[in-house]
């Protein structure tokens, strides 16, 4: 089944809204835009068709719902469902059934899993306890969690299979869709007879861990993922909507989820999204671009007056302006006032970042001496040659940002180095061989140390380190870091030291006067 036009009137804010997708209305339906414009209370009008057709636990009020429960003279107007909310099909029928519509609310809140028996589940499609409007708490998970109990204790009484084989059946369609999105599986499910009635999870090394020790990011896709598997054989000719599925998730997980979600859902079905994710905006912008209408609720104000929103052309231009909607106040991240292109590889397992460890130290030393700077890396050593072309791009991108380059001095001579600082009024070297050496130098590792509670043995330190200027120091690093007492990575390390470069100190005195000025 799917929705091909609604009209509201008079329901919630909306005085006359009509949302047209087409005589071909697509597999996705993406409604954007920023808090408060609508988005939600279009699955508010999906929620009380169903109750037409199923039953609920209770309802909320008809104030709730009517935009003229008081009119202007304070009288009071009654509700009318069949009045306020009209919904058609593709085939421009108006006949819904229990399975029809599946709602999931922004409020998906499951923080532990209990339970302490197996029994039996009412009917799937009921969905009795769902919630009853786009503000309630929709905990789905706990039952979820019973039926599949429920359904290894059906396969054990049939005694057609291995134990090995039913775990494979309940859990491996779900193992497989999170361990491309978060890369954690479900290791069993649990043992109500020895206290243990809920999930337990594994992740590179760590295993058997209980679903409450998961991050909130990951129990969203758990809930998510594990709710559509279980509901998708029986909900197969419906119209899913997910009110902001994107919650607690980073973007390149966002844009995962929302492909595995499409996957999911049988094609005869629609999967409606409300959402002001960046993450999700992209896979609807790339893999998802032919399965997918997007409606731009940022664009003007729907609530007054007679109103039609139809889906966007795939247009740059639209593009650009409902990424500026999700991107909000990062707007100005993506669009510094100053770019230093500066040198450094991306380090391994560094979460965030295009930047080397270079541009991530510029970055959190001097994030409020150069509030206005971006340092990004040139993805080599050789800056100088990477930064040509890259620079000319950036050029285009951000007209009005300034651009500087910031090169290592590395074995340079004085000469050398005022010979390229000479060549333009944007160019920056060190005056010391490398970031390193100014990490590496003695006052910041004796701050580090006492902050620490490690004695630093300074003969040791100065046997290592004999010129902080010009010497090479990678080699002894890591025997710099044992020194120092610290554990972990040597990338860790340096990115500790960086904290220690405070503007009370002489390094970042020396380190700013080779940046000088970028305005």
């Amino acid at each position: 089944m799917r929705v091909k036009k609604v009209q509201l009137v008079k329901f919630k804010r909306f005085d006359n809204l009509t949302i047209d997708l087409g005589v071909a209305p697509a597999k996705i339906i993406a409604l954007v835009g920023p808090n408060g414009c609508g988005k939600s209370s279009v699955f508010d009008a999906f929620e009380e068709e169903l109750k037409k057709v199923k039953s609920a636990s209770s309802n909320e009020a008809a104030s709730f719902f009517s935009k003229s429960w008081f009119d202007v003279e304070g009288k009071v107007e009654t509700y009318d469902r069949g009045a306020a909310i009209k919904i058609y099909k593709a085939d421009d029928t108006q006949e819904f059934d229990k399975k029809s519509f599946y709602i999931r609310t922004a409020y998906r809140y499951s923080s532990k899993l209990r339970t302490d028996s197996i029994k039996a589940q009412p009917d799937i499609l009921a969905d009795e306890h769902r919630p009853i409007s786009s503000i309630a708490v929709d905990s789905r998970l706990q039952q979820n969690y019973e039926r599949l109990l429920g359904r290894s204790y059906q396969e054990f009484q049939r005694g057609v299979r291995t134990g090995t084989e039913v775990k494979e059946e309940l859990l491996g369609r779900i193992n497989t869709i999170l361990g491309r999105v978060l890369e954690i599986q479900i290791s069993n499910l649990g043992d109500v007879t020895e206290n243990r009635g809920q999930l337990f999870f594994e992740k590179g090394s760590s295993k058997d861990f209980p679903y409450e020790n998961l991050s909130s990011g990951e129990k969203e896709v758990v809930d998510i993922i594990i709710d559509l598997v279980v509901k998708v054989s029986d909900f197969d000719d419906t119209v899913f909507c997910i009110d902001e599925p994107e919650l607690h998730l980073n973007t390149s997980i966002q844009r995962k989820l929302l492909v595995e979600i499409e996957a999911l859902i049988p094609d005869n079905c629609q999967l409606w999204v409300a959402t002001h994710s960046i993450g999700f905006l992209r896979a609807l912008q790339t893999e998802l671009k032919d399965k997918a209408q997007v409606l731009d609720f940022s664009e003007k104000d729907y609530f007054m007056g007679e109103q039609f929103i139809v889906p966007i052309r795939p247009t740059r231009h639209n593009w650009q302006r409902i990424f500026q909607t999700a991107l909000e106040d990062l707007t100005g991240l993506m669009a510094p006032k100053t770019i230093v292109y500066c040198e450094g590889e991306p380090q391994p397992g560094d979460d965030g970042a295009e930047q080397g460890l270079d541009a991530i130290v510029y970055n959190q030393v001097f994030e409020e001496e150069y509030d206005h700077a971006l340092f990004i890396s040139s993805g080599g050593r050789d800056a100088e040659k990477n930064a040509s072309i890259a620079l000319k791009i950036i050029s285009k991108a951000f007209g009005d940002a300034k651009l500087f380059l910031l090169k290592d001095r590395d074995t340079r001579s004085g000469e050398d180095r005022a010979r390229f600082l000479a060549e333009s009024a944007n160019n920056r070297m060190l005056e010391r061989r490398e970031v390193e050496n100014y990490l590496f130098d003695q006052e910041v590792v004796q701050v580090y140390c006492l902050d620490h509670q490690v004695e630093l043995d300074v003969h040791q330190y100065q046997e290592l380190i004999s010129d902080i200027v010009s010497q090479d120091l990678k080699p002894i690093q890591q025997r710099l870091q044992h020194l120092c007492g610290h554990r972990g990575s040597v990338v860790d390390f340096k990115l500790e030291l960086a904290k220690y470069i405070t503007k009370d100190t002489s390094v970042y005195i020396q380190m700013k006067s080779c940046i000088g000025s970028l305005e």
